[in-house]
């Protein structure tokens, strides 16, 4: 880290908080949520093993054309897997939490050695992408806690958040493909109906957003498979699935209770605390002068020949 002058010190710890608030804002009293459900525990194993149970008996209601209607404001609880997808206990300021993990059975992420070993290195030498208000990208802002609004038409499921500004446009009606050259944050998604679970399947991630905290990353050749299910009017289970044998042994599921917010008429505003945009000029200047950069992602080529080296 290079010398600092007293005036760039001030700033800088003027927007340390700021900066913990984005990637770890603490929970506001908008995010009630009814607490009366069938799964009522929001650990994300017991949640998820009650909720597939839970949703084969359920009838949803649903919208004119006949599918199950999952619009309206949802809370997702603070169990925290987007500080660690792993089960991690209290220490110093972070927040404890139960693995979100709910396959493979014990919880843990099935990272290829290498690439446990490079995203150790992550958190010391790079910002966190949603710290520097990127969006956090699939499937990391499906469990990043907070608010959500689903809005729901014949031929899009719409999800906003209050979280770095993140939104997601997903067509449920057939359309052409992206180019595979094409790579964005949220990637490119794609919703279908089996039965009364929305399967969502995207492709064409940029590989720049981070999983969780603990810097687990992943390549532009990742799949992600969400399946999103009501469990009861004010439940809705949430599950998704990645697939990237360049930096994992196999793939494995995250799980999470979306719960219906308790607060009636509520509307999703931007939180003054965590507003912020893409390539903001001071954020880049207080993270070089803690010596940190941006994570630059790495390729699916470059993953396999880490994985031959072992590096």
């Amino acid at each position: 880290m290079r010398n600092i002058d007293s005036g760039r010190a001030i700033r800088i710890l003027a927007n340390i908080g700021a900066i913990a608030a984005i990637v770890s804002p603490p929970p506001s009293p908008a995010q009630e949520w009814i607490t009366e459900s069938t799964c009522p525990d929001n650990a994300p194993v017991a949640f998820h093993r009650c909720a597939l149970e839970a949703a084969e008996a359920f009838e949803p209601p649903r919208t004119p054309d006949g599918w199950p209607d999952m619009g309206g404001i949802w809370v997702l609880p603070e169990v925290y897997s987007y500080e660690d997808l792993e089960e991690h206990p209290r220490q110093l300021d972070d927040r404890g939490g139960p693995a979100g993990i709910v396959d493979p059975p014990d919880g843990t992420v099935p990272m290829h050695a290498w690439a446990d070993a490079r995203r150790q290195g992550h958190t010391r030498q790079y910002v966190h992408p949603s710290a520097a208000c990127f969006l956090p990208g699939v499937p990391h802002s499906a469990y990043f806690g907070g608010v959500h609004q689903i809005l729901q038409t014949p031929d899009y499921l719409v999800i906003l958040g209050t979280r770095t500004h993140e939104y997601r446009v997903i067509p449920l009606a057939e359309r052409p493909p992206l180019g595979e050259s094409i790579l964005l944050w949220n990637g490119d998604s794609r919703g279908r109906w089996e039965g009364d679970t929305l399967v969502i399947e995207t492709t064409n991630l940029n590989g720049l957003t981070w999983l969780d905290q603990r810097g687990r990353f992943f390549t532009e050749e990742a799949r992600v498979v969400e399946r999103l299910t009501l469990v009861d009017v004010d439940t809705l289970h949430h599950q998704a699935t990645l697939y990237d044998s360049n930096v994992y042994t196999r793939p494995f599921t995250v799980a999470s209770p979306y719960r219906r917010s308790s607060e009636e008429g509520f509307e999703i505003e931007m939180d003054d605390s965590v507003a912020c945009y893409e390539n903001n000029e001071t954020l880049l200047d207080v993270y070089r002068d803690l010596g940190f950069e941006y994570y630059p992602g790495i390729s699916a080529a470059e993953a396999r020949e880490a994985m031959e080296a072992g590096q």
